[in-house]
């Protein structure tokens, strides 16, 4: 998938910026203005079926991600998740339609409490999630948990100290929403690791 996207993104018309894999869109223009244009097409007698399938299938892509951290953590019963990453794309504080949140309640509805670091969107989010543990910083949100879910590709969450991750948790699970660590180097390191789109 990874070479795929590479050979399209050498196309100047789309860019690779636009190819990378991760936990569905979020934030508050594409979701409204898709959705808003659905709208517009039923009010004159059209089904916009492209349209509502990017939307369906967005959906459908949020929805699974609990099922990549039950990949490696099996039943999710009083499982303690560290979540990194809460506002739907980095450099923001807006958690509008964040991938992010609907992970976070669909764990907790699966008995897990998580734990949650941010840089800058945590007050934001614990107006919506207040059941949730929010961290001074990655390592104190890792402390004692049985997996690491990073979902928001913020700058600080690409150079990750593992080591200094590791010692903090019970168990080495790491399952990477954006693809910014190598499956290969991180099962060298003793990772049970799963990304995106990756074998």
């Amino acid at each position: 998938m990874k070479d795929v996207a590479r050979g399209m993104g050498l196309d100047k018309r789309i860019s690779p910026h636009f190819l990378l894999p991760g936990p569905g869109f979020g934030g508050s223009c594409f979701p409204k203005d898709a959705s808003g244009v659905v709208d517009v097409a039923k009010k004159h007698g059209y089904t916009f079926d492209i349209m509502e399938s990017v939307l369906r299938v967005n959906a459908a892509v949020k929805a699974r991600m609990v099922e990549k951290v039950e990949t490696i953590c099996g039943d999710l019963a009083g499982k303690r998740i560290a979540v990194l990453g809460l506002a739907f794309k980095p450099e923001t504080d807006d958690i509008r339609d964040s991938s992010a949140v609907k992970l976070i309640q669909d764990l907790m509805a699966r008995g897990a409490t998580v734990a949650a670091y941010d840089p800058a969107a945590m007050d934001n989010t614990q107006a919506v999630l207040p059941d949730v543990s929010y961290a001074e910083d990655v390592y104190e949100c890792a402390a004692g948990a049985d997996a690491v879910v990073l979902v928001t590709d913020w700058n600080q969450f690409r150079k990750l100290d593992l080591a200094r991750l590791e010692a903090t948790m019970k168990a080495k699970r790491f399952i990477d929403l954006r693809n910014l660590y190598e499956p290969k180097e991180m099962k060298q390191l003793g990772w049970d690791y799963v990304g995106i789109g990756r074998a």
